[in-house]
C-alpha cells in the first residue's frame, strides 16, 4: 500500500497487482457458476435493455460462467467471453456447447483488454467488472475497446440492497485492504456518471432486482458459504467464534429481506441496469 495526496489529505492506495492476486484466487475457490447460472434472467434483460441486433460484436467482460454471453449469443450476436478464472470460462463453454452456440472464449483482465480499440459494438458485464481492483481502469478500457456510437452495459449491485448489505457484513468481519473502493460504488448512478460520462452521449439506469430464492435461509448460508468465492474466504479467514458471528448476521439479514411468507426464501436484492452510448 501506499500514500498519495488528493484534495489535500492523505488518502491509501492499495496495491492493486496483489489485490488481484487475491481476488483471482477468491473467486476461483468454491464454485461460482452454482450461483451464476441463477442469475441467468439478469443477462436477458440487459440483453433486451440494450437492444442487441444480430451480428453485433459484443464482448463480455469478467463473464463469470457466461449469463450475457448466452443472451447475447441466443440473439445471433458474435460474442467474445472473457474472465481471468478459467474454471469459469470453461463452465460458460460447456454452456454454450450444450445449446450449440457459437461464442468466442478467452482468458483476459478487465483492468487490460487484449484488443484493439473500438473492436467491439457493445460491451458487457453483469456483476463483475464492478469487482475489479482500480475501477477507473476496467472503466477505461471498456470505453476503449467499444466503438464510438456504441454501448457498454452493466449490472451491478447496489449499496444497499440486498447483495450490498450482504457485502457490508462481511467487510465489517474481514475487512478489505485500505484504500479499496467498494464494489457497490458502480451500483450508484453518480459513480457511473463519474467514470462513464465525459466519454457518453447518453447514460440510461433503471433500479430493479433480482430474487433470490432458496428453499431455506439455512440453504441460502450453506450454498453461498460452500461456493460464492468471497463469502467462502471470508469464513476460512475468520476463528471459529467470527465464523459463528458472521453465519448468524447472515441468517438474521435473509430473514430480514426474506418476503416468501414461508420457511422457504425469497430475498430482492436491488441493482442498477446502466446502458451507456459512448460518444
Amino acid at each position: 500500500m501506499t500514500t498519495v495526496i488528493e484534495c489535500g489529505a492523505m488518502v491509501a492506495v492499495p496495491d492493486f497487482k496483489i489485490v488481484k492476486t487475491r481476488q483471482q484466487a477468491s473467486w476461483s475457490s468454491g464454485d461460482y457458476a452454482v450461483v451464476g447460472t441463477t442469475l441467468q434472467i439478469v443477462g436477458e434483460e440487459l440483453a433486451e435493455a440494450m437492444d442487441l441486433h444480430a451480428g453485433e460484436r459484443v464482448l463480455d467482460v469478467a463473464a463469470g460462467n457466461g449469463n450475457v454471453t448466452l443472451a447475447a449469443a441466443r440473439r445471433w450476436c458474435e460474442v467474445t467471453s472473457t474472465d481471468y478464472v478459467d474454471a469459469l470460462l470453461a463452465r460458460g463453454r460447456k454452456r454454450a456447447e450444450a445449446e450449440g452456440l457459437s461464442v468466442q472464449f478467452r482468458n483476459a483482465d478487465a483492468e487490460n483488454l487484449p484488443f484493439a480499440d473500438g473492436s467491439f459494438d457493445a460491451v458487457v458485464s453483469t456483476f463483475g467488472a464492478m469487482f475489479s481492483p482500480d475501477q477507473s481502469r476496467s472503466a477505461g478500457e471498456m470505453l476503449r475497446v467499444c466503438r464510438p456510437g456504441g454501448r457498454i452495459g452493466l449490472a451491478n449491485w447496489a449499496p444497499d440492497g440486498f447483495v450490498g448489505q450482504l457485502f457490508k457484513i462481511v467487510g465489517a468481519h474481514v475487512p478489505p485492504p485500505a484504500g479499496l473502493k467498494s464494489p457497490v460504488l458502480w451500483g450508484t448512478r453518480e459513480w457511473i456518471d463519474r467514470i462513464f460520462g465525459a466519454a457518453s452521449s447518453g447514460i440510461s439506469v433503471e433500479h430493479l432486482f433480482f430474487a433470490f430464492r432458496y428453499r431455506s435461509a439455512q440453504h441460502f448460508l450453506d450454498i453461498f458459504r460452500s461456493y460464492y468465492g468471497p463469502v467462502l474466504k471470508a469464513f476460512e479467514a475468520l476463528e471459529e467464534r467470527g465464523r459463528k458471528a458472521l453465519a448468524r448476521e447472515i441468517l438474521e439479514l435473509v430473514g430480514r429481506v426474506n418476503r416468501s411468507g414461508d420457511e422457504t426464501i425469497v430475498a430482492p436484492s436491488e441493482y442498477l441496469e446502466v446502458v451507456i452510448t459512448k460518444r
